[in-house]
């Protein structure tokens, strides 16, 4: 890989997104965390090494432990102006479960959380006891779900903008005001499919939707009682979160120039 060096009096920093993907069933999610491992602990220091560089990167957002991310970005900083090559030097620092699709250059004031235009998350429910997707779906066997009154359920999120009932408590969060654009169960084999897509999402938020909405596919709750679990605006008045593994982060959008 070729570097180029810049006048040392003159320092321009160059900003790159990475495009990656990565299985998180051996992280505490992708943002640092002490005493954890993390997703972007592992990124840093691999970008670290063959940067030669002090290498931070920021994410399009933060998964929780075990969920996984199909696509996601981060943008990173550094004097050096780097090539093509770079994304395949780095999968090979990388464990396994981390691959980098590609590096690509951007705007100085790019920011790959905060100009995100919409991320999008798949739910996956293992509707019979399967030893293959113990690790990547929820295996909910034990009593059927019925996906007309989930699917009904769906329906009501679009009503509403503020999701406090969803979020996980005590977070640094200015707002819990989202704007969901899509919410939609449907059956795959012996596999239930949750996708949703909104401007933003809350922590925990769509562990705890999908929680709710399977207490709702079980006959606990009608469908109707969603609106009052989310004019509550508390948490204790949803369902369970959730396990993280059967959670991936299938896409965010951008703007790009």
């Amino acid at each position: 890989m070729k570097l180029k060096y810049f006048c040392p009096h003159i320092q321009t920093t160059l900003r790159y997104f990475i495009e990656f993907s990565y299985n998180g069933k051996n992280y505490f999610g992708y943002q640092i965390q002490p005493d954890a491992v993390s997703v972007q602990e592992e990124m840093e220091k691999a970008l670290s090494t063959i940067i030669r560089e002090d290498i931070k990167t920021t994410g399009a957002g933060r998964t929780d432990t075990g969920v996984h991310a199909r696509k996601i970005f981060a943008h990173f900083d550094t004097q050096k102006e780097i090539d093509a090559n770079l994304a395949h030097r780095l999968n090979s620092f990388l464990p396994p479960d981390i691959a980098v699709h590609r590096i690509f250059p951007v705007k100085d004031d790019f920011h790959a959380r905060f100009d995100a235009t919409y991320r999008t998350y798949e739910y996956y429910i293992s509707l019979e006891k399967n030893p293959f997707t113990q690790d990547s779906a929820w295996q909910h066997w034990k009593r059927p779900l019925d996906i007309i009154p989930m699917n009904e359920a769906c329906k009501i999120l679009f009503e509403y903008e503020d999701f406090t009932s969803f979020a996980k408590l005590k977070t640094d969060n200015k707002t819990n005001i989202c704007k969901i654009y899509k919410a939609e169960w449907e059956q795959i084999g012996s596999e239930l499919k949750f996708t949703v897509s909104a401007n933003r999402f809350l922590r925990n938020m769509v562990r705890a939707i999908v929680g709710t909405m399977v207490e709702i596919g079980a006959g606990k709750i009608p469908p109707d009682e969603l609106r009052r679990i989310i004019e509550d605006k508390n948490r204790n008045a949803a369902g369970t979160s959730a396990p993280g593994h059967g959670l991936y982060l299938v896409d965010v959008g951008y703007e790009f120039d």
